[in-house]
């Protein structure tokens, strides 16, 4: 289904939007009638997406900006009120989590510090600092929603990805600090924790025997796609969530919903030919 005048009249920002969830989720909001600032490290990719959005009909403006950078975070917000004269909604979705990252980024006593500090810096200080300057943007405005990208390693944990996970923990309380300091003016805030989704760099990085594993934890029949992402965003940034705040949403197909010994006990059960325990 799809809502070409849900987001009428609101500008968006969609951090780590040149490519994978945020590309995807820049175009929805767009599709959707928001304006979208495009904002990346990458300025190729920011500009890319843009593009995209400006010849599907939608407004867009590509901003580079490291979101590690107080002085890059702050040029950020003044370029895009500038341009767009508010800002409505906010989506946390930068991350550091390329191959050289991932790699380096094990259990705790073989993760790198470097690893530890880009996990960190990217994911959770970008998000405050995105936060510490749109959020005043947002007041002056009447208000705002602000959608943080979580996992389910920082809820649950694993057996690598110790930075990440610990990354992903600050933002869910994050997401509920903004919630708690900012609501009554207006400004909504919550997280989904996503689940494994089927993106480029899924698809290009990730073996499929590990495919396989967390599929079977899932309780959809695939694996997750960045559009069914994307339209969750699109809901908080909304009028029609606007009863939901200080939330941590799974959007993850049920990955963090049942017991760790289900797929086993599901295998038993298929073996003896019924359930009874």
């Amino acid at each position: 289904m799809t809502h070409p005048t849900r987001l009428q009249g609101k500008v968006a920002v969609v951090t780590g939007g040149g490519h994978g969830l945020g590309a995807e989720t820049a175009r929805v909001l767009a599709a959707q009638g928001a304006r979208v600032a495009v904002v990346d490290l990458a300025y190729e990719g920011a500009v890319q997406v843009a593009s995209e959005i400006e010849a599907a009909g939608g407004q867009a403006l590509a901003v580079q900006a490291d979101v590690r950078s107080e002085s890059d975070v702050q040029a950020m917000a003044t370029t895009v009120t500038d341009r767009f004269g508010r800002i409505d909604v906010l989506h946390n979705n930068a991350a550091a989590l390329g191959v050289a990252q991932r790699q380096a980024d094990r259990d705790v006593c073989n993760v790198s510090l470097e690893a530890w500090d880009t996990a960190l810096d990217v994911n959770a200080r970008g998000a405050m600092l995105c936060c510490k300057h749109v959020v005043p943007v947002m007041l002056r405005g009447g208000g705002g929603s602000i959608v943080f990208s979580t996992s389910g390693f920082g809820q649950l944990g694993d057996i690598t990805l110790t930075a990440y996970a610990a990354s992903k923990a600050a933002l869910m309380a994050l997401a509920r600090s903004v919630a708690a300091q900012y609501g009554k003016q207006g400004i909504r805030s919550n997280a989904i924790m996503i689940g494994f989704v089927l993106n480029d760099h899924a698809q290009k990085t990730v073996p499929q025997e590990v495919k396989q594993i967390l599929l079977a934890q899932h309780l959809t029949p695939d694996l997750g796609r960045p559009r069914q992402i994307a339209d969750a965003v699109a809901f908080l940034a909304s009028d029609e969530s606007s009863f939901i705040t200080g939330a941590v949403i799974p959007v993850d197909g049920g990955f963090t919903s049942h017991s760790p010994s289900m797929v086993p006990l599901r295998e038993y059960f298929e073996r003896q030919g019924s359930n009874k325990l």
